[in-house]
């Protein structure tokens, strides 16, 4: 195949998602849409059904690659009970009403593959929606958090099952193949796992590593497109690979910077999944089995709302936060296509199920921003309907969960930094630190404080430091430019916080005030008046009398 025409072929795809993705927020929609539409519509006209399936194979690989980066153990552990409670119980009771209304039809192992392709949200889309709209940090969001780590998780085992259930599987003793995929999991992870936290760091000193970015880059990619290729030559899913090699890239020493740097190589990534999403439907199939596309999609939608809501309420949300919480979740996401690949080369499903599946899938994702957009809106008409009231307007300021009140974000270690770590700490404030120097680390371990390395002025580094959190900032660095671009990404995430910030020169604090902060402390101001102050205890004595010359040998006249 001729390079520069697949060059041609890949500029006129990026360029239809450009152009309807602009049209589509011209209008007042998400991106997204305009995405999964040029997938359809541009898709089928350059690529033949072969290169559209490896084309969608490699989206998935590069979107889950970016997820496994995202994806933080710590963050799980952090969620606790709805995480792990809430999470397993509502994949579990999505596969177990699934599996019980199709078992008589299409048997067991069907059943519970189709069970465990519908119990999977979009993460991608549901995250992205929510921290446009600031409701990350409200009781649904971190609700929605919770079980969309959980089911990132599960895709694993979920993945290993599917295979369980292959033809090929089935002619082997069970137990062989079970440890066979197990193994072959275990050693792509640990392979990884000495790449990522022994050789890497032997290889390539951290600090040289902050000084030199784009070798961040290149190891990243390098992981992502490796593991996929393993788990390829393993006979285990590429989009697993390179999930799992993204999970332990951003589990490693240097992951918020890794995040920070290919950020927007990551937009690249999500941008090309949802178009070779799009490249997937088939428009004659779809519109032969429109009835049936729209059934399956509303049954989907009301049988994960409701789920989801008894799940959540179960774990103590009341009825509109969980009622509210379903309705977000209650869509088909990216890691269905990892398991319905799966089960199409396995043989499992048969071309027209995944066909299908395909097809509800476009179709909830396409409803998707709707649905978050005015799921407090739903959720109110709803209830009312429920409890013959009326119904009252989307308070989204009710739904802001209270966030501790003993974390303080400081960004910046530097003299000042530490001097605001050590005042928080004096009056039993925690501190959550960000800093660009890997040598910050030995001053935050010797304090027994967190510290996260990376440039503070990157919307993922904030969140991933727990932005969501804290019930202030305080901005230390000294660079004024980057000061402001800090202070301006802490106020668009989080618009209430208030922000205390460090001005070195006097001609920028306009710019610092304008930018969001609350409290503009000027260097030269501050200065100028404890220099005052100096001067003044310097040539006054207590009774008020001038001293100075005295002090010179001069005595005045």
């Amino acid at each position: 195949m001729d390079i520069w025409f697949f060059v041609m072929e890949l500029v006129m795809l990026l360029g239809g998602a450009f152009l309807l993705g602009a049209l589509a927020q011209r209008l007042g929609q998400s991106p997204i849409l305009g995405y999964l539409l040029a997938g359809i519509i541009v898709g089928p006209l350059l690529f033949n059904t072969a290169a559209v399936n490896q084309a969608s194979e490699l989206g998935v690989a590069l979107l889950l690659f970016s997820i496994g980066l995202e994806f933080s153990f710590k963050q799980l552990m952090k969620m606790g009970r709805m995480a792990f409670g809430g999470g397993t119980l509502q994949v579990v009771m999505t596969m177990l009403v699934v599996t019980l209304a199709l078992f008589s039809m299409v048997g067991l192992p069907r059943a519970l593959t189709l069970g465990a392709i519908l119990a999977l949200s979009s993460t991608t889309m549901v995250l992205r929606l929510l921290v446009d709209r600031v409701e990350i940090d409200s009781v649904k969001g971190r609700t929605c958090l919770a079980i969309l780590l959980l089911q990132d998780i599960a895709i694993v085992p979920l993945v290993l099952m599917v295979s369980f259930f292959t033809p090929a599987a089935a002619e082997m003793n069970i137990g062989l193949h079970i440890l066979k995929m197990t193994l072959s999991v275990i050693g792509l992870a640990t392979v990884l796992y000495l790449l990522l936290y022994y050789l890497a760091p032997i290889l390539l000193s951290e600090a040289k590593l902050f000084a030199n970015r784009e070798l961040t880059v290149l190891l990243s990619i390098a992981v992502g497109f490796g593991a996929a290729w393993a788990a390829h030559k393993l006979h285990l899913s590429p989009a697993l690979g390179a999930f799992v090699a993204g999970m332990l890239l951003g589990e490693s020493p240097f992951a918020t910077q890794v995040r920070a740097d290919i950020g927007s190589m990551r937009i690249i990534m999500v941008t090309l999944f949802f178009v070779s999403v799009g490249m997937q439907a088939k428009p004659m199939w779809f519109v032969t089995h429109l009835p049936w596309i729209a059934l399956v999609s509303m049954l989907v939608l009301m049988l994960k709302t409701v789920i989801i809501y008894g799940v959540t309420r179960l774990f103590s949300l009341d009825n509109r936060q969980a009622l509210a919480t379903g309705i977000t979740l209650s869509q088909v996401g990216e890691f269905s296509f990892v398991l319905a690949a799966a089960a199409r080369s396995g043989d499992v499903l048969t071309t027209d199920t995944v066909d299908l599946l395909v097809s509800v899938i476009i179709v909830l994702m396409l409803v998707t921003p709707y649905l978050i957009n005015h799921a407090d809106t739903f959720t109110e008409r709803l209830l009312a309907l429920i409890s013959h009231r009326k119904p009252l307007a989307a308070d989204l300021s009710s739904s802001i969960q209270p966030v501790p009140a003993n974390q303080v974000l400081v960004v910046g270690l530097g003299p000042a930094g530490r001097q605001v770590v050590k005042t928080l700490v004096a009056h039993r404030l925690e501190p959550v630190l960000i800093d660009v120097n890997p040598k910050s680390r030995d001053y935050a371990r010797q304090q027994g404080l967190r510290l996260h390395l990376g440039d503070a002025g990157h919307e993922e580094i904030l969140m991933h430091a727990g932005l969501a959190d804290v019930c202030m900032a305080v901005v230390t660095i000294p660079d004024p430019h980057a000061a402001v671009q800090v202070v301006a990404m802490i106020r668009r995430l989080r618009p209430q916080l208030p922000i205390a910030v460090r001005c070195r020169y006097n001609r920028h604090m306009a710019d610092l005030q304008e930018a969001g902060a609350d409290i503009v402390v000027d260097e030269e101001i501050t200065m100028g008046d404890m220099l005052s102050r100096q001067i003044v205890e310097h040539l006054i004595d207590e009774s008020g009398a001038l001293v100075a010359c005295h002090r010179c040998g001069q005595t005045p006249k």
